[in-house]
């Protein structure tokens, strides 16, 4: 076969230089063939779009001709001439073909349609698949855009440790970390686990959030941001929870509410008009085959502003709405941490944009959120305490966005830890920062796939990620 450079199938297709020879190579998604004449669909993942191959059989040999079935991959040599059929410009006159991989019968992603559970179980190939091919670039797309903004506003981008000896969270669901002999633990007189003789010297596991050693940065650097995998070892099947996923999360010193907030919401208004100004091609195929509403409401939301939202005020809203006949299998008294159907009520119903509600209770807030000077009034009643935290919740999704202002104040941050009976043995680091030279600082923390979930209109986090880690599942 004549070699030839290679050109990708998403520059081909812009080319009208017709009569040239080009060279193409990618995957089969479809071939038939009529009177003589064959007719291949080649992809190579540069785009959603397929270049169409156009061949007679007469100047193939039967064995070639045999060997390309769908999936199988293509080295195709040929004249790019101006298409007569309708909806592509160009196609390609066959003049060599090689096949650099044959592909059997057995191959699991057949014309027909699958389901997405079908798809998980072969991750390794779903990447081929259009659907997940538009998925894939677009996550591509989304974190050049976290780069870009964060990159354009001045931030620095900071790599925070997987591996730690701290729980951020204090929830606990951390996967532990050990070189360890695990059929031959030593244990103390008390039957705990005796750490000393482990690699790191102590307890550690895999980080579920860069947040603390953020605080650390933005201190230092003034305004930074993580983006990095992080890991929960929570038991939940739901279609919103991943064992291993990646966080967004930037730090900034000197920075009050309102100003977090606006970060927030101008962040991810910029996220999504990336994709809009990126990926349309990929986004009018989810669109057209996965959520038909998906353009308009990614062109709803960087075209109003978000609503803001005290927490209590919400509660309020939500109260009232069951009074005038609203049904919740959850109950949304002051105080409960909201279900994702009391979320969604308030974006997709109430308000209908997306909301940033703030100054939720403490007691269900993490120990490091600043404390709000005043208690809030709910149906004439003083409440107990809030903290400057934010949620930016957004439709389909409910909270795609957590955040607060941080406590800097070293004698209210140790009244928190030690009322909430955190162990911070090892965290004396982190209380370093409120006691040498300490600063109003915030933050937040973008869920990525959440982002990616919105963005592409897929309903599934496990179908946003390549290859999910989940209770029960590492297959590939």
């Amino acid at each position: 076969m004549e070699k030839i450079r290679r050109t990708k199938i998403i520059d081909v297709l812009k080319r009208t230089d017709f009569g040239e020879t080009v060279n193409v190579k990618g995957w089969v998604r479809s071939k038939r063939g009529s009177k003589g004449i064959f007719f291949i669909a080649l992809n190579d993942g540069s785009t959603i779009k397929n270049v169409q191959i156009v061949g007679e059989d007469a100047n193939f040999d039967e064995a070639t001709i045999k060997l390309i079935t769908t999936g199988a991959c293509l080295s195709v040599n040929g004249t790019l001439v101006e298409s007569p059929a309708a909806g592509q410009a160009s196609e390609i006159q066959a003049k060599e073909i090689e096949v650099l991989g044959a592909c059997d019968n057995t191959y699991p992603l057949q014309k027909k349609g699958a389901s997405w559970e079908y798809l998980r179980t072969v991750a390794h190939l779903r990447p081929r698949t259009n659907t997940f091919g538009a998925v894939f670039r677009i996550r591509h797309n989304m974190a050049m855009a976290i780069h870009s903004y964060f990159h354009q506003k001045g931030f620095f981008y900071f790599h925070t440790p997987l591996i730690t000896a701290s729980d951020c969270e204090g929830a606990g669901q951390m996967f532990q970390v050990t070189t360890k002999n695990l059929y031959d633990l030593k244990k103390d007189e008390n039957g705990q686990i005796i750490y000393d003789d482990d690699f790191f010297g102590k307890q550690t596991s895999l980080t579920v959030s860069g947040q603390l050693e953020g605080e650390l940065a933005a201190t230092a650097l003034g305004s930074i941001y993580t983006f990095g995998p992080t890991f929960r070892a929570e038991n939940s099947n739901t279609p919103r929870h991943l064992a291993e996923f990646w966080m967004v999360e930037p730090e900034v010193a000197f920075i009050d509410l309102p100003e977090l907030m606006d970060l927030e919401e101008d962040f991810i208004k910029y996220c999504v008009k990336w994709a809009l100004d990126n990926c349309m091609d990929d986004l009018e195929f989810l669109n057209k085959m996965v959520d038909k509403g998906l353009i308009e409401r990614l062109k709803s939301v960087i075209d109003t502003e978000f609503v803001r939202l005290p927490y209590t005020k919400g509660i309020e809203i939500l109260q009232e709405a069951i009074k005038n006949g609203k049904k919740f299998e959850f109950p949304c008294n002051w105080g409960d941490d909201l279900a994702s159907e009391h979320e969604r009520f308030l974006v997709e119903e109430y308000f209908k944009k997306p909301v940033i509600m703030t100054n939720y209770p403490k007691a269900i807030k993490a120990f490091y959120m600043k404390i709000d000077d005043e208690k809030p009034v709910c149906n004439g009643q003083v409440m107990e305490e809030t903290v400057q935290g934010t949620d930016v919740l957004f439709p389909q999704i409910g909270e795609i966005i957590g955040g607060s202002v941080r406590e800097e104040s070293y004698d209210k941050l140790i009244g928190e830890i030690e009322s909430r009976g955190i162990p911070m043995k090892d965290m004396w680091w982190y209380l370093d920062t409120r006691k040498f030279g300490t600063c109003p600082h915030g933050g937040f923390g973008l869920g990525f796939e959440r982002l990616i979930l919105f963005v592409t209109g897929m309903q599934n986090i496990r179908d946003v990620i390549p290859f999910p880690r989940t209770p029960g599942k590492a297959d590939f």
